[in-house]
């Protein structure tokens, strides 16, 4: 047996990111690792910590156990605390420790991913025990190791891959959240539209039209006469999606028109993940 057609796009983009992530922190000396990275509050190695504590998870390691400390400031709610748990635990790790564990857990994943018979519609366990099916599991993850990737690039003044497999992957994450930020957490006016034009190494022009009952959906024909339109560039977009820049920091980058109120709300709601 062999990986599901359906679930080999995400294995593919996983690997690109995480080959590129090796590449990336091999070179690099000790006070490299503690350099700052968007990602709130983390540094490159606490970056690398969490991407190897993802995969050691997808694996099936069990957890470790240890305890937090009471003053990382960005941790405030239980995701973050679960998540925190596999990046405290290597915060005193040395540069050759990550590398190694890093390396270890590539070949260990790339084997496992090999031999994976199970169909897309598996229920596998999440973070916190959630439930989600291994198509759901696998897209997320190959989402979130290109977007740590990012954050690792922007730290260490390496632009690329903004066109990558796991870029289109974190284009369709994007995508499928933005009727929500519209209609449900900016109250965009019911029965409008609002446009968003990206161009960049990935273009896309889409509509979120509300209906009369205030739902969002989302579409790839123009809108004539919208609410509200947006036009920036893919990397710009993806950082206010994931929260790494305010819209007050890319202000000169992102051309809004519409009314105010609603221009402002939506950008001020734009990030769907940490």
């Amino acid at each position: 047996m062999s990986l599901h057609p359906t679930l080999q796009p995400y294995a593919d983009a996983w690997t690109h990111s995480i080959e590129a992530i090796s590449e990336l922190v091999q070179p690099l000396v000790e006070g490299e690792w503690n350099w700052r990275t968007p990602c709130p509050g983390w540094s490159v190695r606490d970056v690398v910590s969490h991407v190897i504590g993802l995969d050691s998870e997808m694996y099936g390691d069990p957890r470790p156990i240890h305890s937090l400390p009471r003053d990382l400031f960005h941790v405030t709610t239980d995701l973050q605390r679960y998540m925190e748990m596999q990046v405290d635990v290597r915060r005193h790790h040395t540069a050759p420790e990550m590398t190694s564990e890093l390396e270890l857990m590539i070949i260990r994943r790339n084997r496992q991913l090999r031999g994976e018979s199970r169909q897309p519609g598996t229920i596998v366990r999440g973070p916190l025990g959630a439930e989600l099916t291994l198509e759901e599991s696998m897209r997320n993850h190959a989402f979130n190791v290109w977007v740590h990737e990012q954050d690792l690039r922007t730290a260490l003044g390496r632009p690329g891959n903004l066109d990558s497999p796991g870029a289109h992957i974190a284009r369709d994450v994007l995508l499928d959240a933005l009727p929500a930020v519209v209609a449900d957490r900016s109250d965009a006016p019911r029965s409008s539209a609002v446009v968003f034009d990206v161009h960049g190494p990935i273009e896309f022009l889409r509509t979120i039209r509300v209906d009369i009952q205030g739902r969002g959906t989302l579409e790839t024909a123009p809108a004539l006469g919208p609410a509200a339109s947006f036009a920036l560039d893919w990397e710009t977009y993806v950082r206010l999606a994931c929260g790494r820049v305010t819209a007050e920091g890319v202000a000169d980058r992102v051309k809004a028109e519409g009314e105010p109120r609603l221009t402002e709300a939506i950008l001020r709601n734009f990030a769907v993940t940490r």
